[in-house]
């Protein structure tokens, strides 16, 4: 049996915020100790907070890495590990990668869309096997409706592949995310340099795909999630409407909620919230969409996501500290929370038996500093 005791932190459990130290053992939390002091061969933290590691549900992070540039495809097994590296050192502890199942594959300004998350997933699953990732990863597959082929990739996927979440994705112009067609506009054309006439083009393409194939690729990625096991969640819900369709689905997550309406409705129906950090931490939505700190201060914000900026994580839960001025409960919404909605009692708090996933984390100029990230009790 292998011992590590963490001392003379600040130890953020689920109720409080105590000094103490954190026994590990053989990967596990074996025990809580009360008190500073330090003992014999133990690691001082030096009065830094030690909190669980931290549960990313959603995030485009590894695109990123894969796409560097525009028109650069990164060798995958590269930006993997590159990813790998980002998130240990931001404390995170566990992804759910993102990867998005559904193309287009006609001609026309929407080249980024074809198909990639089956040859990822396979990528990704061999670097898992051989032991080359320092934290835990699992499938995040992210169903577009508005695409032509969602149904035949979703079809390669199956229970050997750990899928943990589906996300109904539904990113017709007008409505949900890009109600607002001008902030749709302003993000497509800046992205692809695309004309009035040629963007004009791609908005008509896209509500054509969604009256062809729309209804019909919502059922299916519905009845894969419910085949495989994984948690489904709406994406953009944006009307109460959206959210009772959402509720018959068996959606017990809720990515991103454009209105205070919505994430009321989902909080009625039992859907835990999830926002993006960079809208808290920015001071609102970039498509011009609800403020994460007013869903926060209603009591209607459960989980927060680095969405795109990975180090935003634990900076978005710092800043929800200062909203509710308890900072367990903004920690729960990286931690515990996450864990909760995608099925992983085994982590996300700081308690004897589970796994000792364990950030070490300090405040320079008011800023959070990661300082240290162990996954199963080893250092990464």
């Amino acid at each position: 049996m292998t011992q590590t005791i963490l001392a003379n932190a600040r130890l953020i459990l689920a109720d409080r915020v105590t000094p103490g130290s954190v026994v590990i053992e053989d990967g596990m939390i074996a025990g809580i100790r009360p008190g500073e002091g330090i003992p014999a061969g133990a690691l001082d933290m030096a009065g830094d907070f030690l909190a669980p590691g931290m549960v990313e549900l959603h995030t485009d992070n590894l695109e990123r890495h894969m796409r560097p540039r525009p028109g650069v495809d990164w060798p995958h097994a590269s930006a993997i590990i590159a990813h790998d590296a980002e998130l240990a050192g931001c404390g995170i502890t566990t992804v759910f990668d993102a990867m998005r199942v559904g193309s287009v594959v006609s001609e026309g300004p929407d080249e980024d869309y074809e198909k990639y998350a089956r040859e990822l997933a396979h990528e990704l699953i061999a670097l898992r096997r051989d032991g080359a990732l320092r934290i835990s990863h699992l499938l995040h597959l992210r169903a577009e409706v508005c695409s032509e082929t969602l149904i035949a990739e979703l079809d390669e996927f199956g229970p050997e592949d750990r899928v943990g979440i589906i996300s109904l994705m539904d990113h017709t112009p007008g409505q949900r995310q890009f109600r607002d067609i001008s902030k749709l506009a302003q993000y497509v054309q800046g992205r692809y340099k695309l004309s009035d006439a040629e963007f004009d083009e791609h908005v008509a393409r896209m509500k054509a795909l969604r009256e062809r194939y729309g209804d019909a690729h919502e059922a299916a990625a519905v009845e894969v999630a419910h085949r495989l096991g994984a948690v489904l969640a709406s994406h953009d819900d944006t009307t109460a409407e959206h959210v009772m369709r959402s509720a018959g689905h068996g959606v017990r997550l809720a990515e991103f909620p454009t209105t205070p309406e919505a994430a009321a409705a989902c909080h009625a129906q039992g859907i835990m919230v999830m926002m993006g950090a960079p809208n808290l931490i920015r001071g609102g939505s970039h498509s011009g969409n609800v403020s994460a700190a007013d869903l926060a201060r209603a009591g209607h914000l459960d989980i927060l996501s680095s969405d795109y900026v990975p180090s935003g994580l634990i900076g978005g839960a710092m800043v929800l500290a200062g909203i509710w001025d308890d900072l367990p409960r903004a920690i729960a919404t990286v931690t515990a929370n996450p864990a909760q909605a995608a099925g992983l009692p085994d982590r996300g708090r700081i308690e004897p038996g589970l796994r000792a996933d364990l950030i070490r984390f300090g405040m320079v100029a008011d800023r959070p500093v990661v300082r240290a990230t162990w996954v199963r009790g080893e250092r990464v």
